[in-house]
């Protein structure tokens, strides 16, 4: 194996603490360096891998030794620190959503382009096997062409502890930006990605937590296929009952829990409050805990792509396909490492120069789609999308063999 791609690491909150598991287990990756505001999160890290903590965004930018900067701060920041690090000559892995306007979206395309370094933005749901897979399946032709695809999805997202931006739409905040960006990602990979028009419906129906909670959507693409989109965070209906009783990680779910996001917000009492609670489960934080080994793949609820002869789905053991007079079930084994396809994008850019797939333009398109939610919600009408791209397979999605457990 070529060497070992050194990654610095920027905000060490909830989605670090998901992409963990990944960045321990590919034998690609070596942790080098992190940031964050909080000490306690930078001490664990430097004892935990022997690596340097930075006290300031710019000082791992200088570091030497980083080759690539995975941004996990708050969505506000991702367009300032993104520009950042690609001035000071590093590659980047940024967190969904992308940004927060079109306008930051194509300043950091432009920065990595003028700084001739790579951008990946992830991760999303789009890089899940199961979701490759049939991806692939759609691209062989073997079902026919694809006409339509559902996807829905029901969680306590807007009841789990929260910092104040979290509940503000302008700053990123709500299940449009930090959602969508997963729904809309899937849809469009599926359906090749040239999206033309949005017309959805976004509500907020708690004043306790000011952003939008749900919503409902219809997207065209220019193959003629369509997709619909629902989404709901006010935790009552588990859409993970649709996929058996699986979490969103990978994990056996505990149906005693039910509820529980929702008492354990109410025992907080203020917003103060609730930012302390969830600093303390984040990395390094007095509560936090490891993330458990899943026996399953990811997902992102019910998701069924209706091609001409087959409905295909995605499920976290694999691919069910429903075609005219059987049922297959195409099943998956375990991931040996989660979220390796975020890995491969990013490893096959810095060191191979392999142009990723989750590029900035990609990353933008499925922004410019979150945005006209909501838009079209707020002014009732169909938003034409402008900025949409192709998806390009550059890595042979759903069709590579994972990488063997180290």
């Amino acid at each position: 194996m070529a060497r070992p791609l050194r990654i610095g690491v920027a905000g060490l909150g909830r989605a670090f603490t998901l992409m963990l598991p990944t960045l321990t287990a590919d034998p690609r990756v070596r942790l080098v360096a992190a940031t964050d505001p909080r000490p306690e999160a930078r001490n664990r890290f430097a004892e935990q891998f022997e690596a340097r903590a930075c006290e300031t965004f710019e000082a791992l930018c200088a570091d030497r030794e980083v080759d690539a900067i995975y941004i996990a701060t708050p969505h506000q920041l991702h367009a300032e620190h993104t520009c950042l690090a690609a001035a000071a000559g590093k590659h980047v892995l940024v967190e969904k959503p992308m940004a927060v306007t079109l306008e930051e979206a194509s300043h950091m395309i432009e920065a990595a382009v003028r700084a001739k370094v790579h951008l990946v933005v992830g991760h999303s749901h789009s890089f899940d096997a199961p979701v490759a897979r049939a991806r692939s399946l759609i691209a062989s032709g073997r079902f026919g062409v694809l006409r339509m695809v559902t996807a829905a999805y029901f969680t306590d997202f807007l009841y789990r502890a929260r910092r104040p931006e979290e509940l503000d739409t302008a700053q990123g905040g709500g299940v449009v930006f930090s959602q969508a960006a997963h729904q809309v990602d899937i849809v469009r990979m599926l359906a090749g990605g040239l999206g033309t028009s949005v017309r959805a419906h976004a509500a907020s129906w708690d004043r306790a937590r000011p952003t939008e909670g749900a919503y409902s959507a219809l997207m065209a693409f220019e193959t003629g296929a369509f997709a619909s989109l629902t989404y709901s965070g006010y935790g009552h209906f588990d859409g993970d009952e649709l996929c058996g009783n699986v979490t969103e990680i990978g994990l056996a779910k505990d149906a005693s829990q039910y509820g529980g996001a929702r008492r354990a917000l109410a025992a907080l009492g203020d917003a103060k409050s609730e930012a302390r609670a969830k600093s303390a489960r984040n990395y390094g934080g007095d509560r936090y805990a490891p993330p458990r080994e899943a026996p399953w793949h990811e997902h992102f609820g019910l998701v069924i792509a209706s091609c001409e002869r087959a409905d295909l789905r995605p499920l976290p053991q694999g691919v069910m396909a429903y075609s005219d007079d059987s049922r297959e079930m195409i099943e998956m084994a375990k991931p040996a490492v989660p979220r390796a396809g975020v890995i491969d994008e990013l490893y096959a850019a810095v060191v191979e120069n392999v142009p990723p797939s989750h590029d900035g333009a990609w990353g933008r398109a499925t922004l410019e789609a979150c945005l006209a939610i909501l838009q079209s919600s707020r002014e009732g009408r169909e938003v034409r999308l402008q900025r949409q791209v192709p998806f390009q397979d550059r890595m042979n999605m759903g069709q590579a063999p994972m990488i063997e457990e180290r």
